[in-house]
C-alpha cells in the first residue's frame, strides 16, 4: 500500500478544527474518562478528557493534560483550589451525555445537571463522582506541570481510592474493562468499544 506523505507544512495550513481532529486522531484509539471536580463555591463540574496516562504504580500515579487555561479553565482551577478529583470510566449507555461534557458552559453551571448526569459523593472526598460509570477512583494532586511550548499542563494526582465491580478485578490484579464495556475514543468526538483480544506472559529476553 502507498501511503499518502503529509509535511508539517501542509499541518500548519490546515484549518483549525480540521487540525485539531487530525492530531488528535495521529495517536489512535485512547482511554477517554469523565473528571469530576467542585468549586470553593460549591458548584459540582464533570468534563470529558483523553489524555489520561500511567505513571507509575508504586507509589499509584495517573497524569492527565489539562488544555490551555483560556480553552479550559474549570476542571483545573477546581483541582488547584480543594485538591481532589475523580475519574470516571465511560460506557455506551451514556456516551453521549459524556460527549456534552465538552461544551463550555459557564463555571457557575452545574454541567452534572446541564448533560443529565448523576453526581455522587463519598465519604472523604469532597470531588463527585459519576454515578453512572461502573469503574470510579479518587486522586489526590500531587504536582501541575506547565508545558511552556503550547501552554497545557499535565495534571498528577496519586490514586486514593478505588471502586469497581467485584469481578473485573481478576486474580493477577488485572482490570478487566473490557467486561464493563469501558469506552475509548479517537479524535474529538469518535468512540469505540473496547473488547480483549490477547494477555501475553511476562516477556522476557
Amino acid at each position: 500500500m502507498e501511503l499518502q506523505h503529509i509535511d508539517k507544512v501542509t499541518i500548519a495550513s490546515w484549518d483549525r478544527f480540521y487540525r485539531a481532529n487530525a492530531i488528535n486522531a495521529l495517536v489512535g484509539v485512547k482511554p477517554v474518562s469523565l473528571i469530576g471536580t467542585i468549586s470553593n463555591a460549591g458548584t459540582p463540574n464533570v468534563a470529558v478528557f483523553s489524555s489520561m496516562v500511567h505513571l507509575g504504580s508504586n507509589p499509584a500515579l495517573i497524569g492527565y493534560i489539562n488544555r490551555p487555561r483560556a480553552a479550559a479553565p474549570d476542571t483545573l482551577a477546581n483541582i488547584e483550589a480543594t485538591g481532589v478529583y475523580t475519574i470516571n470510566h465511560i460506557h455506551a449507555s451514556f456516551v453521549a451525555q459524556a460527549h456534552q461534557t465538552s461544551a463550555k458552559y459557564p463555571s457557575e453551571v452545574d454541567e452534572f445537571e446541564a448533560v443529565g448526569l448523576t453526581p455522587i459523593y463519598r465519604k472523604g472526598c469532597v470531588a463527585p463522582f459519576v454515578q453512572e460509570s461502573m469503574l470510579q477512583y479518587q486522586l489526590q494532586l500531587v504536582e501541575i506541570v506547565p508545558i511552556q511550548h503550547n501552554g497545557t499542563f499535565l495534571v498528577i494526582g496519586s490514586v486514593e481510592n478505588i471502586w469497581l465491580p467485584h469481578n473485573v478485578l481478576q486474580a493477577d490484579g488485572f482490570i478487566d474493562v473490557a467486561s464493563i464495556g469501558t469506552i475509548s475514543s479517537a479524535g474529538n468526538d469518535a468512540y469505540y468499544t473496547t473488547q480483549l483480544l490477547q494477555r501475553f506472559a511476562y516477556a522476557k529476553p
